[in-house]
């Protein structure tokens, strides 16, 4: 996706640099090559966050699952009778 935006940004630059003066040329370029590293910068935080929240998901899911286990093997110890360690092994 870094790639489509970036090739986004280097041809609208292009087209418009097409038609201006050697100056304004330069400044155009320096403003889309300063918008194409904030794109990219903006792109890869995203990418950061997003891997953080999946696995930030991912150990709430193994912690939820830890505890409906350890409830599981409390309640059937509990009506069995046993240890929880009983009741896990079952």
């Amino acid at each position: 996706m870094r790639k489509i935006v970036l090739a986004s940004a280097i041809a609208v630059s292009a087209l418009g640099l097409a038609a201006c003066s050697e100056k304004t040329e330069d400044a155009a370029a320096e403003t889309a090559d300063s918008a194409a590293a904030d794109t990219e910068a903006n792109v890869d935080a995203m990418g950061d966050s997003m891997e953080n929240a999946a696995d930030a998901t991912g150990e709430a899911v193994e912690d939820t699952a830890a505890d409906a286990e350890d409830a599981t093997n409390a309640a059937e110890a509990e009506m069995q009778d046993e240890t929880k360690a009983e009741a896990a092994a079952d």
